[in-house]
């Protein structure tokens, strides 16, 4: 195995970053698998010893994160903290902007040949009559915009003035994923969760952007030697309305699927509540916040052609995704 076979995984026990784990040994790679510590490793359960190594770091610390990426001949960053709440939200801001600047400059320092960010979509602008965005619309969420979503949107920015200045990356923004390992789970598992735990009686306007977590990490792979350096591409496959995608989740799941239609203002002013509780009283992570509702009502489409014709990013139907999330969730124990 030579150096350049060698690739370095951030967040590697996270969703989508264990899904990547997993496609580069389907391509014969050997894994430096980066845990921060602390992290939950079942997502790394099961997999070959001799091939995955695992070294726990926090990707804030500089010295760590270059003895880290030493002989690696590729890095994928995808640790992030993706939360649409915490009673504090500063470890957001230090994980995902301060990491990513700290992690880039030591695979920088170390020599990595290159590096694929995973970014999001979040960092992409809304278009205002609704149809697919795409990499180059600009982001215009200042007012809807939540923690995770403005610090994916400055951590990216950074990343792409390390591009300008000629680093070797290539940037990747996923839509909402969904499939099996959704541990924490994220808040995209959790719109599935909510509905099969029985807390979504209702449904409003807006509509989403969906992919299956494997055809993100195969883009992922792609990417880096596909990939254009310099370049971002959206990683999603499938625009559909929230009522939509909840008749789907039903159907699978053998379940009526909600009926009751949510005023936009009623349930911004419930998550506005929620959150008001959440932030002085039981500082437990609330259903929804205003802010996360605010972006939900929206219809977030994207265009993924890109990916699809540069990556070869392949398109996962729908309902197979969900399937797999489902089945998941209810092995795992978390219905």
């Amino acid at each position: 195995m030579t150096t350049q076979d060698l690739a370095a995984v951030s967040g590697a026990t996270g969703f989508i970053g264990s899904a990547v784990v997993r496609k580069l040994l389907e391509e014969g790679r050997k894994v430096r698998a980066l845990v921060e510590p602390g992290a939950n490793p079942k997502n790394l359960e099961g997999l070959p010893a001799d091939r995955v190594e695992r070294v726990e770091v926090d990707v804030c610390d500089a010295k760590g994160m270059r003895n880290a990426l030493e002989g690696a001949g590729a890095f994928y960053h995808l640790a992030a903290i993706y939360k649409v709440w915490m009673p504090d939200p500063t470890p957001i801001h230090r994980v995902n902007i301060e990491g990513t600047l700290t992690s880039l400059l030591a695979a920088r320092d170390v020599g990595v040949r290159r590096v694929i960010y995973t970014s999001s979509i979040a960092a992409v602008g809304l278009k205002d009559d609704a149809s697919p965005a795409d990499e180059s619309t600009p982001w215009n969420l200042w007012n809807i915009a939540n923690d995770y979503i403005a610090s994916k949107y400055h951590a990216e920015r950074v990343v792409m003035r390390l591009a300008e200045s000629g680093f070797p990356v290539v940037i990747v923004n996923p839509a909402f994923p969904f499939g099996p390992r959704d541990i924490g789970p994220t808040p995209t598992g959790g719109i599935i969760l909510s509905f099969l735990r029985g807390k979504m009686p209702g449904v409003g306007k807006g509509g989403f952007c969906a992919v299956d977590v494997d055809d993100v990490a195969a883009a992922h792979v792609a990417a880096e030697t596909r990939g254009r350096f310099g370049e971002r591409y959206i990683l999603g496959n499938h625009n559909i309305s929230f009522r939509a995608f909840l008749e789907l989740v039903a159907e699978v799941a053998g379940k009526t699927p909600p009926r009751l239609p949510i005023p936009s203002g009623l349930a911004r002013a419930m998550a506005f509540g929620l959150e008001s509780w959440s932030d002085h009283v039981s500082h437990a992570p609330p259903l929804a916040t205003y802010k996360s509702v605010r972006y939900m009502q929206e219809y977030a489409y994207f265009n993924g052609e890109k990916a699809r014709r540069e990556l070869g990013m392949p398109c996962t139907p729908l309902r197979t995704s969900v399937e797999h999330a489902i089945e998941y969730f209810r092995t795992n124990g978390m219905v």
